[in-house]
C-alpha cells in the first residue's frame, strides 16, 4: 500500500460493488462500521486480513489504512462514527456477529437520510447499542512480518488444501518446525494449526459465494472429509455451509 488515498470523513451510505471488484488502500479520520448485506466482504491491511459474510460485520478504527474486496456481488452498508466516539473501544479491525435485529438496524441507519431528526437519533442509538452488544468472532489472517514465516504462508495462500505438516513445509524454507512454531507465536500470536485454520475457512467462504460445492470446498481447503469441514464451519459461523447464502 504505497498510495494511501485519505478521504476525512467516513461515510454513512450503501454502496454496490461486482464481484471482484476492489476498493483501494485508504484510510478515514473517523471508525467506520462495514457491513456486506450478500456476498463476502474481505478488508485488508497491513496486519493481515478480515472476511465477513451476511452474518458479520468489520470495525474499521480511525486512520486505519484498508483495503475492500468483493467476492459475490456485494451491498455494502458504511456507518461513520466520529474519532471522539468508540462505543466498543476497539483499536484494531474487529469482525463482529450481526444478528437479526442489527442486521435491520444498519440497513434503516444506512438508507435513511441524515437529516438531523429524533427518530434518526434514536435510530443510532439502538444500533450503537446492539453493536456493543455483538460478539467478536475471530475471522483475523494476520500477516507475517518475517522473511521465513511469508515465505510458508505464501505456499500456503497459494493452496490451502496443502496438507504437508510443519516440519515438511519447514524443508522447503529453511527452518525447523520448532523454529516455526516460535515464529507463528511471536509474529503472529497464534499457532501454526490456528493460522492455517483461518486461511480454510477465508478460502472456504470465497468458495462457497462463488457456488462451489461443499465437498468441492472441504477438499480443495484440506479437510480430510465434507464432514470434519462442516464441523468447524458451523462452530465458526453458526450455520452449515450448505446453508451459507451464495448471492
Amino acid at each position: 500500500m504505497t498510495e494511501v488515498r485519505h478521504e476525512s470523513v467516513a461515510p454513512t451510505r450503501t454502496q454496490w460493488l461486482a464481484s471482484g471488484e476492489a476498493i483501494d488502500a485508504h484510510r478515514h479520520d473517523d471508525h467506520q462500521i462495514i457491513y456486506a448485506g450478500r456476498g463476502v466482504l474481505a478488508i485488508t491491511t497491513s496486519e493481515g486480513s478480515w472476511v465477513a459474510p451476511g452474518t458479520r460485520a468489520i470495525w474499521v478504527p480511525a486512520s486505519t489504512v484498508h483495503a475492500h474486496r468483493a467476492y459475490g456481488e456485494l451491498d455494502l452498508h458504511l456507518v461513520g462514527l466520529p474519532a471522539a466516539e468508540n462505543p466498543l473501544s476497539l483499536a484494531a479491525p474487529t469482525v463482529l456477529a450481526v444478528g437479526p435485529l442489527l442486521r435491520e438496524l444498519i440497513i434503516a441507519y444506512t438508507h435513511g437520510e441524515a437529516d438531523g431528526s429524533g427518530e434518526r437519533a434514536r435510530l443510532r442509538a439502538v444500533l450503537l447499542d446492539q453493536l456493543r452488544a455483538s460478539p467478536q468472532q475471530p475471522l483475523h489472517l494476520p500477516t507475517p512480518t518475517t522473511p521465513v514465516l511469508r515465505a510458508l504462508c505464501g505456499i500456503l495462500q497459494a493452496d490451502p488444501g496443502d496438507g504437508r505438516t510443519l516440519a515438511e513445509l519447514g524443508r522447503e524454507v529453511g527452518a525447523s518446525d520448532r523454529t516455526l512454531s516460535r515464529l507463528f507465536r511471536s509474529d503472529l500470536g497464534i499457532t501454526f494449526p490456528q493460522w492455517r485454520t483461518q486461511l480454510r475457512l477465508h478460502r472456504a467462504l470465497v468458495l462457497l459465494t462463488e457456488g462451489t460445492a461443499v465437498t468441492a470446498v472441504a477438499h480443495q481447503c484440506g479437510w480430510s472429509s465434507a464432514s470434519a469441514f462442516i464441523d468447524v464451519f458451523r462452530r465458526t459461523f453458526g450455520h452449515t455451509p450448505g446453508s451459507h447464502p451464495t448471492d
